[in-house]
């Protein structure tokens, strides 16, 4: 699986509407790309100095399935709204690490390599 993270940056002038319908339009993305697995997206919360205004998740069988989202006619209509939204945009694309969680009885099966041990 791959995981697709995108954070925006909002230009001083983008409003609330403007973002708002920017949400609409993602909204209806899974409706209109069938590779689309999961996908989250919201406005940030803290407000911090560092912050990024908005951020997306999106969630893809293969990397084969997110090239075909990016260049989807819908998703190409997003990005023209985003030129013109954002002073800044990051991104990262990546492959699921298996991730494990001790059992409740405590028995961990994979001591020699557990990242969440404390120490």
């Amino acid at each position: 699986m791959i995981t697709h993270v995108v954070m925006m940056k909002f230009r001083p002038e983008v409003t609330d509407n403007e973002i708002k319908e920017l949400e609409a339009l993602l909204a209806g993305l899974p409706n209109k790309i069938d590779e689309i697995q999961r996908y989250d997206f919201g406005r940030d919360m803290v407000g911090s100095e560092r912050s990024y205004d908005f951020a997306l998740v999106s969630i893809f069988a293969n990397l084969d399935t997110l090239k075909h989202y990016q260049a989807h006619p819908d998703h190409q209509v997003v990005l023209k709204k985003l030129g013109v939204m954002c002073e800044n945009i990051a991104a990262v694309d990546y492959e699921n690490m298996p991730c494990h969680h001790p059992s409740a009885d405590g028995s961990d099966p994979m001591t020699s390599k557990n990242l969440f041990q404390k120490t």
